[in-house]
């Protein structure tokens, strides 16, 4: 019979725990780094049949890696290997190892579909082109409320109106003008990036082919259409089409305890990078329509 291996992941160390028909027959510990961990267990579990990590910012990375070195690597959802870990009395690195190996020998886990390096990509660059437009507007805002103090109301307008305007009631504020320029440097730096980022976001949606299907949708741009597309990866994952809309959180909440039963609002949870993407796409659509429906009433005729 094999072994099942648990690995604690951390930043720095990992805490392993390896089991053979049903007790522990080596624990240790190792730096954090997939090969090396792939040749420590491949020393001390010479049949692995499974090897159990819970999900984290290095999942990807140790997935991919493992698997690479053959090593039958398998992520499994940390809130519901959660549940398992919390009911340990003493909790150790070690301990939650352990229990790991143990969900790996019952079964009792929940597995969770690793992305693809490529997906990630264009997750990382979809996650910096929104980081940045938010650096941007807090800029602005910071801007204008700064200005508010010493009594100068800047005029909306954004982009090179809202710079014109901000240049002009500077004029003969010396002291201000030093602390404002600054930020403004920044400001423009950020809009440069952003335009940056939009490009290249722009080129990878013209490179796949699903994308461009996703874009003929109405208020559907390259961004939610790329972020949809990176967070579906394989459709084949799915079992069938009403599962996709609960995977990224767009299912309601439901309450029915006892003789109380109501639904409550999408519940959010799953892949956070989908939602809002969905969201978004939605929101334009939305916004297509109520303009679509403005222009029909602006070309129907007054009636007395």
């Amino acid at each position: 019979m094999g072994q099942h291996i648990g690995l604690d992941v951390s930043l720095k160390d990992t805490a392993i725990a390896i089991r053979q028909e049903g007790r522990r027959i080596w624990r240790g510990k190792c730096p954090s780094d997939p090969k090396t961990l792939a040749r420590t267990i491949r020393k001390h579990a010479p049949e692995p049949q499974r090897v159990v990590f819970e999900t984290g910012p290095l999942d990807t990375w140790f997935f991919h890696t493992l698997t690479a070195e053959g090593l039958p690597a398998l992520c499994i959802e940390a809130r519901h290997a959660q549940k398992i870990l919390g009911e340990t009395l003493n909790k150790t690195d070690a301990n939650d190892a352990d229990r790991l190996a143990q969900l790996a020998e019952t079964g009792f886990y929940k597995a969770v579909r690793a992305k693809s390096f490529d997906a990630m990509l264009i997750r990382t660059l979809v996650g910096a082109r929104t980081q940045l437009l938010t650096i941007t507007t807090q800029l602005t805002n910071q801007i204008r409320t700064v200005l508010k103090t010493f009594g100068l109301i800047l005029p909306k307008g954004i982009g090179r109106v809202f710079d014109f305007n901000l240049r002009e009631l500077l004029e003969g504020q010396t002291q201000l003008a030093q602390i404002i320029l600054p930020l403004l440097d920044v400001w423009h730096l950020s809009r440069e990036r952003v335009a940056a980022f939009t490009r290249q976001v722009l080129a990878a949606a013209r490179q796949s082919s699903d994308a461009k299907l996703l874009m003929t949708i109405p208020g559907s741009g390259a961004i939610t259409a790329i972020s949809y597309v990176a967070a579906i990866e394989t459709p084949q994952n799915f079992r069938n089409s009403r599962s996709v809309g609960a995977w990224p959180g767009l299912t309601t909440r439901r309450y029915q305890p006892r003789e109380v039963d109501f639904g409550g609002r999408i519940s959010r949870r799953g892949q956070p990078s989908a939602w809002p993407a969905l969201r978004g796409g939605d929101s334009g659509a939305n916004e297509n329509q109520r303009q679509n429906r403005k222009r029909s009433q602006d070309l129907e005729p007054a009636t007395a």
